[in-house]
This record gives structure tokens, sequence and C-alpha cells, in this order.
């Protein structure tokens, strides 16, 4: 079974060694790397050119989501998932497990659990997100499995649609909501850690973002004939403390 990875890059030079070298030590074998570059400016193309086994493309593009839609287009794998730029696999069996998971059932898509790691000392865990407790009626509250840890059959991607790249900040939200709550796809939490994510990305920094995220979020629900509220949204950071508290290093 091949598995693509995509990884979307902008100007990622300061973390970016660390992501390709997590995903090329990977045990599995049978892995496609894609990268999607924006047009970058600093030395973002001269470090994906020093790995000679990445297969990438560098124009401009209209967003992240937009980006991500261009690698699966360039996808041959017949399972798909994303690795953030800033972000690293847990250890190098990560894509291994992932593979004998699909292989044991006729999922669609799997998820697991992530760590949120200090950005310039990864081996600091701020927060750990499960997805263990995750249900579809959740989705009306703002919460989501871990997009990091999303791998889906690329055959539901072909059938229902890729990334809305209309919502610049909650693509992932809304893919997920359409796929699972709307589609009812097949899937699986695994109850394991796949992703560690440095803080500070395009959905962990700062009150705008978060104001900018509930409201696309809110917008997802709708497009999707969800009901929700702001209300209901905001309700989800009375839950969400107990990630802080719960930073466990491993499973």
């Amino acid at each position: 079974m091949k598995i693509t990875i995509i990884t979307v890059t902008y100007n990622s030079a300061e973390f970016l060694k660390y992501c390709i070298s997590s995903v090329l030590n990977q045990t599995y074998s049978d892995i496609e790397y894609i990268i999607v570059d924006g047009a970058s400016i600093d030395n973002t193309i001269e470090i994906i050119k020093s790995f000679k086994t990445i297969k990438y493309v560098s124009e401009p593009d209209r967003g992240i989501y937009d980006a991500i839609n261009k690698g699966i287009k360039m996808a041959t794998g017949e399972v798909i998932g994303i690795l953030n730029s800033d972000d690293f696999f847990a250890d190098e069996n990560v894509v291994s497990r992932i593979a004998h998971q699909f292989k044991l059932g006729s999922f669609d898509a799997l998820y697991s659990d992530i760590q949120f790691v200090d950005r310039e000392i990864p081996t600091t865990v701020v927060r750990y997100y499960s997805s263990k407790f995750f249900k579809p009626f959740l989705f009306k509250f703002g919460f989501q499995p871990a997009h990091p840890t999303f791998y889906v059959r690329k055959k539901i991607l072909d059938k229902y649609g890729f990334y809305r790249t209309d919502l610049t900040i909650a693509g992932d939200f809304e893919l997920l909501l359409r796929l699972i709550y709307l589609h009812k796809i097949s899937y699986k939490y695994v109850d394991d850690l796949w992703v560690k994510m440095r803080v500070g990305g395009i959905s962990t920094s700062g009150v705008n973002s978060v104001i900018k995220l509930n409201n696309q979020i809110v917008i997802s629900c709708r497009l999707n004939n969800v009901y929700t509220n702001k209300l209901m949204v905001y309700s989800k950071y009375f839950f969400k403390w107990w990630g802080f508290i719960n930073k466990r290093n491993s499973i």
C-alpha cells in the first residue's frame, strides 16, 4: 500500500529539515512524499532540493488549502495524509503503524493523537490533544479529530471533494465535517501518538487567529447544513484545559 504524505511550504526554512527527515526516516518503505511550495523567497527550495527523493513543485498559490489540493492531484498513493512543515512524526514507525491499521480493515480513514510542543524546544510538551472521545455531533461545538493525524483513502477525496480554498484557516475542519458528518465515511480512532506539532502555526497563533478560526467553523457548519452558533463553538474552551494538564509524553 502506497501512502502519500503532503507537506505545504512557504518560507518554511526554519524547521523544514526536521520535518522532511522525520518522513524520510520512516521505516515504512512505500511512501510517496510530495512538497508543494508557494514560491518561497527564503532558502526553502534549496533545502528541498538537498533531498533527492522528494517530488515537489514551487509556484504561487491561493493559500494553504489550494496548495494541499495541488498535492492531492499529484498524489499516486492509495492513502493520503498531511504533515505541516513545522511538524514531525512522533517516531520512525508511525507510517508503518498507519499502513498496518488500514490493512486490518476496510476503513475509509484513520486518525489518532497529537502533542503540541514548544516551537524552539520540541522535547517540551505544551499540550496533548487526544481524538479518543471525538463523536460526530461534537463538530457542532467546534471539535474535530486531530487533522495532522487524519489519513484518508484518495478515492474518498476524489468522490466527495478536496479542501475548500475560501476557508483560509478552517478548511481542514470543513473537510472532516463534510466527510465524517455529512457523508458518513467509515473511520477508526487509533489510540496512538502520530504527530508532534510546534505551537505558533496558522491555527495556534493568537487571539485574532482564534476568532477567525471559530467564525469559519460556524460558516463550515452552515455550509453543510449542520446547526451551530458561536456560543456553542466557544464553549469548547471549557474542556480544552485538560489537554494542558494531561501532558503525557507517550502512550
